[in-house]
């Protein structure tokens, strides 16, 4: 999508479709710049306007989308803008179109710094159809991101809901300073790579709150994560809270992940619960400083796990010994049910052994019974009363 043309940013004032808010914030209204509340035209180069004009203002400024349906082709906010204060206040739908596009983001922000997104809005990446042709094999697009942060700071986003996408959901990468709020993700349970929400190569990012129900990864952490603070999730269906996929990249060193906390959350009916994955390849990095405390399992089929044969569908396996280092990772008040008799699995690495493992407090039944725990290449302790027993 074109930007405006820089003769857009001369035209004079009183043309300016703004009207202020207590405390001298401009506004600038969508619908005003043209977009249709009723999904009836492309409102892509509408909202840019607006952001145009919210982005050169010298004082804080909202960009507003009121109640109604919007349909919008790929858009790209991009900064730096002349102020630090800068609001999206969403009331109504975002719609993407039918195609998969020619990109991997649909709304993304790029190079920005002091942006929020809230008013309860929505935006709805309508993947469904896009679902169903990987679902039956055919060869399909990869699908686009509905809503991405890339190079960006101080940012936070309160309150939005993000339905049907047809890729990940929010993606967070090489950001400073995110705080993703009360987020509502909604996909089928079979749609596949609709992680809820990934952060990669970002430093400090908390998300709290967030009810997260899709076909993949609830929350995915990628390389070069760092202080990531996760708290009061619900995830149900998908595929629990993963760190990793790593080891895959190219190259021969991989960024580590480090000091991630992960506490009082919900599992229900996921495939995983707490998870670190890794591919059997010798890309080196790290995993340590992370802390799994007070999650709740209902009937998931591996509660706890490290998997460092991670491979899925057996496809293209490389079958090797993981490069990767996973060290200082502790499990406390972890309750709740199994799907399966293993509830707790530790399949590390034979020349990089998990190391540093605490297990506190865990209890985990399987149907009534007592479950099992697998260890492989494991070293650590564990202390107070664990059900299953440990295998450290």
């Amino acid at each position: 999508m074109a930007t405006p043309t820089s003769s857009f940013f001369l035209l004079p004032l009183f043309f300016v479709f703004v009207f202020l808010l207590p405390g001298n914030d401009a506004v600038f209204d969508v619908v005003k710049f043209g977009a249709k509340a009723d999904g009836s035209a492309d409102s892509a180069r509408s909202f840019l306007k607006a952001w145009s004009y919210a982005c050169n203002s010298w004082s804080p400024a909202t960009v507003y989308v009121p109640a109604g349906k919007f349909l919008v082709t790929q858009v790209v906010f991009r900064g730096p803008c002349k102020n630090s204060m800068i609001k999206f206040l969403i009331q109504g739908t975002l719609v993407a179109p039918s195609g998969s596009g020619g990109s991997d983001q649909w709304i993304a922000f790029s190079g920005v710094d002091g942006v929020s997104i809230s008013g309860g809005g929505t935006i709805d990446g309508g993947g469904s159809r896009l679902w169903a042709c990987k679902l039956a094999g055919r060869s399909c697009p990869r699908g686009t991101s509905s809503l991405t942060f890339v190079n960006s700071k101080n940012i936070a986003v309160d309150g939005l809901t993000s339905i049907d996408s047809k890729l990940f959901h929010i993606v967070v990468l090489r950001c400073q300073n995110v705080k993703l709020s009360r987020v509502n993700i909604v996909a089928s349970g079979n749609s596949p790579n609709t992680d809820g929400i990934h952060v990669q190569m970002s430093t400090a990012v908390d998300i709290l709150q967030a009810n997260i129900r899709t076909g993949d990864d609830c929350i995915s952490v990628g390389p070069g994560t760092a202080h990531l603070w996760i708290e009061r999730v619900f995830c149900g269906p998908g595929h629990g809270i993963s760190i990793g996929s790593l080891g895959r990249a190219q190259g021969l060193q991989e960024e580590s992940v480090r000091n991630v906390t992960v506490k009082t959350v919900t599992f229900s009916g996921t495939q995983n619960g707490v998870r670190i994955k890794t591919w059997g390849t010798r890309i080196q990095g790290q995993v340590r400083g992370v802390v799994f405390e007070d999650a709740l399992m209902r009937n998931v089929q591996n509660p706890i796990i490290i998997d460092q044969n991670y491979c899925p569908g057996n496809k293209g396996c490389p079958g090797q010994s993981s490069g990767i280092k996973i060290s200082q990772v502790k499990y406390k008040n972890i309750r709740g049910t199994s799907a399966t008799p293993v509830a707790v699995t530790f399949d590390c690495s034979p020349s990089n052994p998990c190391s540093g493992i605490t297990l506190q407090d865990i209890k985990l039944s399987y149907y009534s019974q007592r479950a099992q725990s697998s260890c492989k290449y494991a070293n650590g302790v564990a202390s107070g009363l664990n059900v299953p027993p440990s295998c450290l």
